[in-house]
C-alpha cells in the first residue's frame, strides 16, 4: 500500500486503551512464568535455519550475502538452549510468516514459547490450562481427544476411519476443495468446517491425541491407533496455543523433515534446509521436554472481546 493512500493510514489500528490492555497481558505472562522460576531469554529473529513445516512459509532473507530466514517461531533456538543446559524457559518476542491472511492473521505477531524439561504430555497441559484460566479469567477448561472430538462433532472416527469414509463425510459439505486421495488434508478440512467452531466455546478447550501422521515434532505413542503426543488450546473456536511432547530422536527428526520437504514440493513450495544445527544440538542430546507455542495477539483479541486482530496491533501489515 502506498503511503497516504487513505487519510488515516498513518493511524495505529489500535485504541490507546488497546495498547494499555496489551502492555498489561505481556506483565502477566511474564509474571506467570517468573513466577514458576522460568528464565526469560532471547534466540535471533534473523538464522541460518528454519522450521520445516507443510503449512508455514518462511521469509527468506539476505544479510551480508548470506540467505537467511526471518524466524516462524523460535524453537530451534531455544532448544539449543535446552541442549545446552538451560531447564525452565520462555520467550515472548515476534515471529514471521507469509502468505498469513485474514481476520487472524498478520505476517508479523507475537509469540509466546516455552520450554520445560522433565514435563510429561499432562505436566505440559496442566501449564497450558494454569494459563489460559488465570490470563482468560475463567474457573475451568476441558480436554478432547482429537478422536471424540471427530466424533462428537462429525460423527465420524479420525482414526478407525478409511480415507474413503472420511472424503465421503467431507463432501457432505458445501465448498469441498479438491484434496486428492492426502488424507491428512481432509481431516484437517473437516476440523475446521465442523470440529473447530465447536471448541473452546463453553470453557477454553484442550485438544490432544492428533493422528500419528500429525505429529511434527512431538513424540508418538503406539497402539491400535497410534498417535501424536500433540496438544491444541482452542477458544471460542479459534486455535491460541500449540504443545508438544517433543521428539528427541535426531534420526526421526531427520527422517519427517525429509517427508515434510517431500509433501511441501507436491504442494508446489520449495523444501526447505533440512541439515540444521537443530539436528547437529539433537545428536548432542535433547532432554526429555514439553513446549507450547501461543499466539500473544489472539490471546489478547479474545481476552478483550475483539473480532479482528488489527484491533489488537499497532500497525498490521497494510499500515506496516
Amino acid at each position: 500500500m502506498t503511503a497516504g493512500s487513505s487519510p488515516d493510514d498513518h493511524l495505529p489500528t489500535a485504541t490507546l486503551d488497546m495498547l494499555r490492555q496489551r502492555a498489561q497481558l505481556l506483565r502477566q505472562l511474564r509474571n506467570f512464568f517468573d513466577g514458576r522460576d522460568f528464565i526469560e531469554v532471547e534466540t535471533p529473529l534473523v538464522s541460518h535455519d528454519t522450521v520445516v513445516d507443510r503449512h508455514l512459509a518462511p521469509i527468506a532473507v539476505t544479510v551480508n550475502d548470506s540467505a537467511m530466514w526471518l524466524q516462524t517461531s523460535p524453537e530451534f533456538g531455544m532448544k539449543r538452549l535446552l541442549v545446552a543446559g538451560a531447564t525452565s524457559i520462555y520467550q515472548l518476542t515476534r515471529a514471521f510468516r507469509d502468505q498469513e491472511r485474514g481476520h487472524l492473521h498478520n505476517p508479523e505477531f507475537t509469540i509466546l514459547e516455552w520450554y520445560r524439561v522433565g514435563d510429561s504430555l499432562e505436566e505440559g497441559m496442566c501449564l497450558l490450562e494454569a494459563l489460559a484460566t488465570q490470563m482468560l479469567g475463567v474457573s475451568k477448561t476441558e480436554r478432547l481427544t482429537y478422536q471424540n472430538a471427530f466424533l462428537r462433532y462429525a460423527n465420524i472416527d479420525p482414526l478407525a476411519a478409511s480415507t474413503q469414509e472420511i472424503v465421503a463425510r467431507c463432501r457432505q459439505l458445501p465448498n469441498v476443495p479438491q484434496l486428492g486421495d492426502d488424507r491428512d488434508s481432509w481431516l484437517n478440512f473437516l476440523l475446521a468446517e465442523v470440529v473447530e467452531p465447536n471448541l473452546g466455546t463453553g470453557c477454553p478447550t484442550v485438544l490432544y491425541h492428533y493422528p500419528s501422521s500429525q505429529a511434527a515434532l512431538a513424540r508418538v505413542t503406539q497402539g491400535d491407533h497410534p498417535v501424536a503426543e500433540r496438544f491444541e488450546l482452542y477458544v471460542r473456536g479459534i486455535e491460541v496455543a500449540n504443545g508438544y511432547h517433543e521428539l528427541c530422536d535426531p534420526d526421526e527428526l531427520l527422517r519427517r523433515t525429509q517427508r515434510t520437504n517431500r509433501q511441501r514440493v507436491q504442494d508446489a513450495q520449495d523444501a526447505l534446509p533440512e541439515d540444521n544445527r537443530l539436528l547437529h544440538a539433537m545428536r548432542a542430546g535433547l532432554p526429555p521436554c514439553t513446549g507450547v507455542a501461543l499466539g500473544v495477539d489472539r490471546l489478547l483479541m479474545l481476552k478483550a472481546g475483539c473480532t479482528d486482530i488489527t484491533e489488537v496491533l499497532t500497525f498490521p501489515f497494510a499500515r506496516a
